[in-house]
């Protein structure tokens, strides 16, 4: 039916009574598709995670992680909060919940690596006091990880592997940070990078399930079986 008839209709009812009930008669407007924003989260991620996790590891003998602070604003922090947002209209609490808090995690790292933030400058002559809070940061992020960590328990094989190697992640950073260990530290950089790529994995698969004709398909390892 279209907008014209249902205005016909009503001028011609002989009663609100009758011109309610073929308003209400109307066909509904279809709900256009949303886009799965899993895969925006995940690459955004996982690509910040790869960064900085090859210069935690000293990779071709990095020791300062500035040059990430960029990606950390923009693309592990902006993007990836703004899948977080665009999951809640979906009803993906989980994946809502997730993306916007490593959004959140990433512009916070990236304000206390900026300069003009003043956050570093504020413990000059005190290097001792700002590591334990670094490692303080760094256990809170672990305890929130651990959290998705049991919620994944119900998911499927991949984010529990994502969100295990992660925890491991932030316990060896805030080890060292704490014990001022640069083997825990790097320890924490590869198992950073093993952590960037299972998220690698899990967006590839979620973007060519969006496809209809996929090349190929990534299982996930679902523990429950998917609902049609």
């Amino acid at each position: 039916m279209s907008g014209a008839d249902i205005e016909k209709g009503i001028l011609e009812a002989t009663s609100p009574q009758q011109a309610l009930k073929t308003a209400s008669t109307a066909a509904p407007r279809p709900r256009p598709r949303t886009a799965n924003p899993a895969t925006l989260g995940l690459f955004s991620f996982a690509s910040t995670t790869f960064v900085l996790s090859l210069y935690n590891a000293s990779t071709r003998g990095i020791h300062h992680a500035n040059v990430v602070v960029g990606m950390a604003i923009f693309c592990g922090g902006l993007a990836q909060l703004l899948a977080g947002m665009w999951e809640f209209p979906t009803g993906n609490a989980f994946g809502a919940a997730a993306f916007t808090s490593y959004g959140a995690f990433w512009m916070s790292y990236a304000t206390i690596l900026i300069p003009g933030s003043g956050i570093v400058a504020a413990y000059a002559g005190n290097e001792s006091e700002l590591s334990s809070a670094l490692g303080i940061f760094l256990i809170c992020w672990m305890l929130v990880t651990f959290f998705f960590l049991i919620v994944s328990l119900g998911k499927h094989i991949a984010f529990i592997a994502l969100f295990s190697f992660l925890t491991l992640t932030f316990a060896c950073l805030a080890g060292g940070e704490f014990g001022g260990s640069a083997g825990s530290t790097q320890a924490g950089g590869i198992l950073g990078v093993i952590t960037a790529f299972i998220a690698y994995y899990i967006g590839l698969s979620e973007l060519l399930e969006t496809e209809a004709h996929p090349p190929f398909r990534l299982p996930l390892g679902h523990l429950h079986p998917k609902a049609e």
